[in-house]
């Protein structure tokens, strides 16, 4: 089963394999088949609690047996149950007859049958990936985000007082602080990573069209929506959706990848700013031995994180966009344009993962340099316009707006000295003048 890198399909099956491994045991084949089959031994076990009277005798002691089958699950197993699906075309029936057979092998015959015990698939399928997500986001996913945005406050910090120009519609503006303007992602990471919190795993567990019914007709006197919420809420760690048709409603699944889409919306716009501040040559990169920029320009040292977690983060976010507006839609009890879909929960994680180590490698190699943000606060004099204006206001001076508006707007470049000369011959006391003199492009950061 081993793959060949050089001839895969997907760049995450190639190129970028090694970047994504930790993802195999959540959303690979693999990783699918093992978690279908913890659902299905922990169900079991769930029904020999309860105890259903065929239950009774079976040994508490088989538990951990049981429960071995998936924790060593490995390749040799999974390659068993893929040539039984083969021949079932079926893929959680493969599983179930992979259980049953391991079941003969241990004396427990008798109580095969009681595996997959009156459910339909998608009590397992609607279990299984909501389990494999939540473990990837907490053992994959979460500690990535967690480094990317402790390196950002890092940088905010160390850079906190460094006064840098503001540029809004790509035109020099009122001056701001390095450390700050990193800050403003910062908070917005934060915000938004609030939310998973807030967003259920949700898993449907009900038998063929949500309603039990083969269970009831077995047991009639048995609460099986109680064992169901029981069995999901507590024993998986999930949240039992109730009432649904034979799947999942996959709303909170879809405001999952809604949010998971936003931070990459946030992620791409602080990549183009990094991009932009590189550009400008506010930002210089370490040089790696040996690493080219460009096949022609041997001078060139390209901003290739920043735009391979762009590139990364944009494509995640198209898979995302489709996974929250698809899921949510199936045709009466169920169709099963889910199960297909469902399938590729990984790339978007995948490229999303890529795309935090980009941003984390070109983070890294950035060195502030602070002559060329110097250079162009002290060539833009014309920033501090807005100040003087205001105290003007303050003072109570005739059409300040105006003032500034004549001195600013003419072809000739704002300078130290033009701005000195206007406030002289300003119609205002010493003190104030003094006042306005102090400002400067340095100095004129706020809060």
């Amino acid at each position: 089963m081993e793959l060949n890198f050089l001839t895969a399909i997907s760049p995450l099956d190639g190129r970028y394999r090694h970047k994504v491994d930790e993802l195999d045991l959540y959303f690979s084949e693999f990783g699918l088949i093992r978690y279908r089959l913890m659902v299905e031994i922990e169900y079991f076990i769930a029904l020999c609690d309860i105890p259903l009277p065929q239950l009774i005798d079976f040994k508490k002691d088989n538990f951990k047996v049981l429960r071995s089958i998936y924790e060593d699950f490995d390749l040799t197993d999974a390659e068993k149950i893929k040539e039984r699906e083969k021949i079932t075309n079926h893929d959680v029936k493969a599983i179930e007859y992979f259980l049953k057979e391991r079941f003969f092998q241990s004396g427990w015959g008798r109580w095969s049958e009681f595996i997959h015990f009156g459910l339909t698939s998608q009590d397992i399928n609607n279990t299984a990936i909501p389990l494999s997500i939540k473990d990837a986001l907490i053992n994959v996913y979460f500690p990535i985000l967690y480094e990317l945005r402790e390196t950002l406050a890092t940088f905010a910090d160390e850079w906190k007082d460094i006064q840098m120009l503001a540029r809004t519609h790509g035109q020099p503006a009122t001056p701001t602080r390095l450390g700050k303007e990193i800050e403003v992602f910062i908070a917005r990471i934060d915000g938004q990573t609030k939310y998973f919190g807030q967003i259920p795993y949700s898993a449907k567990f009900g038998g063929a069209t949500g309603n039990f019914n083969a269970h009831k007709a077995a047991y009639p006197d048995i609460d099986w929506i109680s064992f169901a919420n029981n069995f999901v809420n507590e024993e998986l760690g999930l949240q039992r959706s109730h009432p649904t048709t034979q799947i999942e409603h996959y709303d909170n699944l879809a405001a999952l990848f809604d949010n998971m889409r936003r931070i990459n919306v946030i992620l791409i716009d602080m990549a183009r700013d990094f991009w932009s501040y590189t550009s400008m040559d506010y930002f210089r990169q370490k040089i790696k031995k040996g690493e080219i920029g460009s096949s022609a320009m041997p001078h060139k040292v390209n901003p290739i994180d920043f735009e391979n977690g762009e590139g990364n983060l944009g494509y995640a976010n198209a898979i995302f966009e489709h996974l929250s507006m698809k899921l949510p839609i199936s045709r009466l009890q169920r169709d099963l344009t889910d199960s297909t879909v469902l399938r590729n929960i990984g790339v978007p994680i995948g490229h999303s993962l890529i795309a935090f180590n980009s941003l984390l490698k070109g983070l890294n190699k950035l060195i502030v340099n602070t002559n060329k943000i110097n250079s162009d606060l002290d060539n833009n004099w014309v920033v501090v316009a807005e100040a003087i204006q205001t105290i003007l206001r303050r003072e109570g001076y005739p059409r300040p707006y105006e003032a500034l508006l004549d001195l600013t707007r003419t072809n000739q470049k704002i300078t130290h000295e033009s701005i000195t000369n206007f406030i002289e011959n300003l119609d205002l006391s010493d003190e104030v003048k003094a006042e306005l003199k102090a400002i400067t492009p340095f100095n004129y950061t706020g809060f």
